[in-house]
């Protein structure tokens, strides 16, 4: 068997931790939407909760780029997605009383960006 020296097995460290860092995780990001258990009256109670809370709304008006499809389940997934994004990306600001949940991949479509 052969033996690395210390500088090289130092070296073979370092070069790793640099490039582990450097990978892309799939996962990175998380969003947070509506349930699809959600009741109409608790997205509209998300909407509004989300709205008064600093939340850019204009994009679900009509004429918005989030406002088609016009659902209340997309809606409030962009709502709460983007009162989620700015407090904290924590399990608390994805709650919503138990309404939302986290998803792994982008859903943004179309003009519709999800921060």
């Amino acid at each position: 068997m052969a033996k690395i020296s210390s500088p090289l097995a130092l070296l073979f460290i370092i070069l790793s931790s640099i490039m582990i860092n450097h990978f892309h995780v799939a996962s990175s990001k998380t969003w947070c939407v509506a349930t699809l258990t959600a009741t109409n009256a608790q997205l509209q109670a998300n909407i509004n909760f989300g709205c008064s809370q600093g939340v850019d709304c204009r994009p679900i008006r009509p004429g918005g780029s989030c406002f088609i499809p016009n659902t209340l389940v997309n809606h409030a997934s962009f709502v709460m997605n983007s009162y989620y994004q700015n407090h904290g990306r924590t399990n608390q600001a994805c709650s919503f009383k138990n309404t939302g949940t986290f998803a792994a991949t982008d859903p943004s479509f179309g003009k519709c960006v999800y921060a």
